[in-house]
């Protein structure tokens, strides 16, 4: 029987053994198209499974595809190739980077955890003479080890430890010779599941990521080697080479200018068997004794930070990847290495140690990437020091966009139900681009577990509950109705929502609160995380451990988002859902009020649990936002809670919705001083927003981009009155302020506003209007 027939455009190495099945491994593919002519045009549909990057004639092209969200379908690219394409022969390569199947209960511990993959390693390649049933061959590059950081398993596990040998040097150019490249095979059509992933291609939902070429700014600091700084310089300012002499170490670190998210790209030549440790690092820190934990070990601790420019007090601490060089390479035709993922940094320590030859460093640069977020929203406030946080609240808004929003990218890379709302909505702000928005109201929906919670992170190949996140969800998608008016997303997200807020209701205790839901990390199945508060542990309530063990933020969370689906319903045309949901909420607020106000200093508080005498900032907060509490009796708790060293307060990641309640209480002028946390921030020459102030782990985390929101919907005031901006609500809260003005973008065009606070205090406010927007 002829099985060309059944042969498809999905294509693998012959050689893929037991052991490649078990690390991340690292693929290469190449084919050789010959023109008579340069096309005008050649479009080739691309995808591979975990990762590729595409090159034609040596030069990047694009990398993908879009992260899957299930395996029910995979995305495939479109990559145009004619302006790479030349008459005569061209090299078409593609490096594809595989991680181990997920094995559908936990993360393999050589996996990445935000990458989901499928049983079926695979390059994909559709476009003519290009497709990939022939004419393909490959080769597995083992000379390249993924590793997590300190050889543990890592959420992103892409550090790289490697030993080359000259095998695949030039190997993306004609002159290479691949003859004892093996050909690569198709996979069959029984072989291809169409339903499901690979076989189940869609096309990708966001935009390509942006690239921009870059360069080092400074030489920070040398280490060791001499009088270096000069040469160094010179090398990242203008690719004079620096050769470091045989058996001889240098140490040089090297400063961005600013945190960023970017490929490594070195050049290199001559050096056989010099070994190159390259440290990449948020910023300067100062170490710190180790600390013993609850079984009595010592544990690292994480370094103090303070001036993050401090090279000659501080130290670069980070992720370590590591090159031992062939040997191979000339200043015409050097060595070219690129890690496979892109790496997060403001600085980079170089650990060069040469052996019996000298090595040349002919360039080391990057290529920055990052989702292309266009800013367009502008403004102009009387207090100069908003500026430098904008700086930096942008920068981390984008350092933490690419093909999803993420947590951070120095660590996990995740994209967290509770960062993610915060970043959607700061987006919206910016730039109103609801693209990557859409992509992660998917990705939680099509998380979903059988109890109706979503995973607290997604996409991902392990679990991870946070009860209360499943809420954040939510309020993505009503956040979206009220910018974007889109019904047909409200009504494909409802029945998730329904799941979720019935989760809770089964939840409810004899008190009528939720009951113990979750719990402290690793102790229960589900984490109750609220926030990293000092108070909390683990940021968890300590009322958990207390009374019938019910966290009153969880049945806050609950009932807030019972209020907002009840909108979501009536906006998708379901009255008698939100007329339920309505009365689910009164009859929770009852409970809570009921069973969970105690009083603190004199003051009436809302506990931490039910009979727990715990306060923290969080619950107040909530009972504002919820209606528990009137604005009135709202700023009196926040007034006796706000700053009590005693109460749990609210860090960074709660800031936004601390910032909510003050304002819907009338007190938004408390956010002066709350600003002052930035304000220390850039006083700190820090370039990104930090995670937190209780132990400042990581220092760019866009729940912290708070006034990206703050500026234009509150300062200036512009937000959606009706769902999809059908009227606009111009309400601006001064605060400290004398005056502002500026263009806040919406889905319906710019919003021009400008006011002044008059001598009796009041606003002298005047604005302008897109065609068609109506005001409340």
């Amino acid at each position: 029987m002829d099985m060309s027939r059944f042969m498809t455009n999905w294509i693998w190495t012959p050689d893929w053994t037991a052991q490649d099945k078990q690390e991340p491994r690292i693929v290469y593919f190449r084919k050789i198209l010959t023109l008579d002519a340069a096309p005008k045009t050649l479009p080739i549909r691309i995808t591979a499974d975990s990762r590729y990057k595409l090159f034609v004639n040596g030069r990047f092209v694009q990398k993908g595809p879009q992260k899957a969200l299930d395996l029910k379908e995979w995305y495939v690219d479109t990559a145009e190739l004619a302006p790479y394409l030349r008459e005569g022969e061209n090299v078409v390569a593609v490096e594809v980077l595989r991680y181990p199947a997920y094995n559908g209960s936990t993360s393999h511990p050589n996996s990445n955890d935000s990458l989901l993959h499928t049983e079926t390693p695979h390059l994909y390649v559709d476009g003519g003479a290009l497709s990939g049933k022939t004419g393909w061959k490959c080769r597995v590059n083992r000379e390249i080890r993924i590793v997590g950081e300190n050889e543990r398993p890592a959420p992103i596990h892409a550090q790289e430890d490697v030993t080359a040998s000259g095998a695949f040097f030039g190997w993306k150019t004609g002159a290479f010779d691949d003859s004892d490249w093996q050909n690569a095979v198709p996979k069959l059509f029984f072989d291809m599941p169409m339903a499901d992933a690979p076989g189940n291609l869609t096309p990708r939902t966001i935009p390509p990521m942006a690239y921009e070429d870059k360069r080092f700014e400074a030489v920070s600091a040398v280490r060791e080697g001499g009088e270096i700084k000069e040469a160094w310089t010179a090398l990242i300012g203008k690719d004079i080479p620096v050769t470091i002499p045989a058996h001889s170490t240098q140490v040089v670190e090297l400063s961005a200018g600013a945190e960023e998210c970017g490929y490594l790209l070195y050049a290199f030549a001559g050096g056989k068997g010099a070994k190159i440790a390259t440290l990449c690092s948020e910023c300067y820190a100062y170490p710190q004794p180790p600390k013993p934990t609850i079984t009595g070990t010592m544990m690292p601790s994480h370094p103090k930070k303070g001036d993050r420019t401090d090279a000659e007090n501080g130290q670069l601490f980070g992720h370590t990847s590591f090159y031992t060089a062939a040997g191979c390479g000339t200043a015409d035709k050097p060595v070219e290495y690129e890690p496979y993922a892109f790496r997060t940094f403001r600085y980079i320590q170089l650990k060069i140690e040469t052996a019996d030859e000298p090595l040349t460093v002919l360039s080391f640069r990057y290529r920055a990437t990052g989702y292309p977020l266009e800013e367009k929203t502008r403004f102009a406030v009387s207090d100069p020091s908003f500026a430098p946080i904008w700086d930096i609240s942008l920068r981390t808004l984008r350092r933490c966009m690419h093909e999803t929003y993420i947590d951070c990218p120095f660590y996990e890379q995740l994209q967290y139900a509770m960062d993610g709302r915060s970043e959607i909505l700061y987006t919206y702000a910016v730039s109103a681009d609801d693209r990557l928005a859409r992509q992660a109201m998917d990705a939680f929906r099509r998380s979903q577990r059988p109890d109706g919670l979503v995973n607290a992170d997604a996409p991902t190949v392990k679990s991870n509950v946070i009860p209360g996140f499943s809420i954040y969800y939510l309020l993505m998608v009503h956040d979206h109705m009220m910018w974007f008016g889109d019904k047909s997303l409200v009504k494909q997200h409802l029945p998730a929502i329904d799941q979720i807020l019935a989760f809770f209701d089964r939840s409810l205790n004899e008190l009528g609160l939720v009951g113990r839901v979750g719990g402290k990390t690793m102790r229960h199945k589900y984490w109750s995380f609220i926030d990293w508060s000092d108070k909390f542990e683990f940021g968890t309530p300590k009322s958990t451990d207390q009374g019938c063990g019910s966290i009153t933020m969880e049945s806050l969370l609950y009932l807030y988002g019972l209020q907002h689906a009840a909108e979501l319903a009536d906006f998708a045309g379901r009255p008698g859902l939100a007329e339920e949901y309505r009365e689910r909420a009164e009859a929770l607020k009852t409970s809570i009020r009921a069973t969970c106000m105690g009083e603190y200093k004199g003051q009436k508080l809302l506990q931490d649990g039910p009979g727990v005498e715990l306060y923290s900032v969080h619950s107040q907060v909530f009972a504002i936002l919820t209606g528990v509490a009137s604005p009135g009796a709202g700023k009196a708790m926040l007034q006796k809670t706000v700053g009590d060293a005693e109460l749990a307060q609210s860090s960074v990641s709660f800031m936004f919705y601390l910032f909510r309640a003050l304002e819907v209480c009338g007190w938004y002028e408390k956010t002066d001083e709350l600003w002052n946390l930035w304000r220390q921030m850039v006083k700190n020459n820090m370039s990104t927003c930090v995670e937190n102030d209780t132990d400042e782990r990581s220092d760019c985390h866009a729940w912290a981009s708070l006034l990206c929101y703050e500026l234009p919907c509150v300062t200036l005031g512009v937000r959606p009155a009706a769902p999809g901006f059908a009227k606009v609500r111009i309400a601006p809260q001064m605060g400290a302020l004398t005056k502002a003005e500026g263009d806040v973008i919406t889905p319906k065009g710019f919003v021009h506003v400008e006011w002044k606070k008059t001598p009796e205090g009041g606003c002298d406010l005047h604005y302008t209007l897109p065609e068609g927007m109506k005001i409340k």
